[in-house]
């Protein structure tokens, strides 16, 4: 997986509660997806090289949706976007939805939970030998993690070298589990899941120690698109945070500088200034001016 450049991953939330973006791409006919599709091939066309399709939000005191409901909303939209020529993720927990989503056409599962929501996401992910994207969550919600090659995974400092070291030891061990259970090593991505449960010195601090998450040789995807602690950092004069989309510009910078620290991919709302922003880092490190190559497109089969 040698990407010429950092790739740009659009989100697509099909959902009613995001925290940025809720009901705006949710059709009211969940069999006649043509709003989520539209704005998918529009983000294609500003440059993402990946879709990250989502039917249920993992924002802070977000509820669950049922199984069929997410099934309902992601389906249609994988299966209408099937033979465009963009790389397609499910956002998912669950291990039947990325299994009806890789069949319809997705070949990225990108689990926010690190593959312990559901036990038997590991081998939906070895079975249909699709990509698998494990991200760090600082949470207990998944109960025993230890048992999942997880041990210690929330417990001390929430920032600094400490903290960094917990969640770089935590995906090592995932991710070492996923290849022990028949995932392909060459199709393990990490996450370090920036604003998930994390303080905003948290956040900094991973950041800060991305080169600790590359030095364990898979692709490390990075979101931190239009989250509290960049609106929070941009607040104005009187403290209170900015508007999610007044934290594009913010977005930008992370993206720049977590490509030319050797990001896989940024995951983001506003894809097209993050393109442009992948591509100044690639400019800027490789001293190719604005010749350019484009990233890495991943073939189903």
């Amino acid at each position: 997986m040698d990407a010429p450049r950092t790739h740009v991953m659009g989100v697509l939330n099909i959902t009613d509660d995001s925290f940025s973006d809720g009901g705006q791409w949710l059709p009211t006919d969940l069999t006649r997806p043509d709003i989520a599709v539209t704005h998918a091939r529009d983000m294609i066309c500003d440059g993402a090289t990946i879709i990250d399709i989502g039917g249920e939000s993992t924002r802070p005191g977000a509820v669950r949706v049922t199984e069929q409901t997410e099934l309902q909303r992601v389906i249609p939209v994988v299966e209408a976007l099937a033979n465009d020529n963009v790389m397609l993720s499910v956002d998912t927990m669950r291990a039947t939805v990325a299994r009806q989503a890789v069949q319809a056409g997705a070949t990225l599962i990108n689990d926010v939970s690190g593959g312990l929501a559901d036990p038997d996401m590991i081998h939906v992910a070895a079975e249909t030998g699709a990509y698998l994207c494990l991200m760090h969550w600082e949470t207990d919600r998944f109960g025993d993690a230890d048992s999942h090659g997880a041990a210690g995974a929330n417990q001390g400092a929430d920032h600094g070298p400490q903290f960094v070291q917990r969640v770089v030891d935590f995906l090592n061990q995932r991710a070492t589990y996923a290849s022990e259970h028949g995932v392909d090593k060459g199709k393990i991505i990490i996450d370090p899941g920036i604003g998930f449960a994390k303080s905003a010195l948290g956040n900094w601090s991973l950041l800060n120690g991305l080169d600790q998450l590359t030095e364990l040789g898979y692709p490390v995807l990075i979101g931190v698109s239009r989250k509290r602690f960049l609106t929070s950092l941009i607040a104005g004069s009187d403290g209170i945070p900015t508007a999610p989309a007044d934290a594009d510009a913010a977005t930008e910078a992370v993206s720049t500088l977590a490509a030319s620290h050797g990001a896989w991919a940024v995951r983001v709302h506003n894809v097209r200034p993050n393109v442009d922003a992948v591509k100044v880092a690639h400019a800027w490190a490789t001293a190719h001016g604005p010749d350019v190559p484009q990233g890495w497109r991943a073939r189903r089969g």
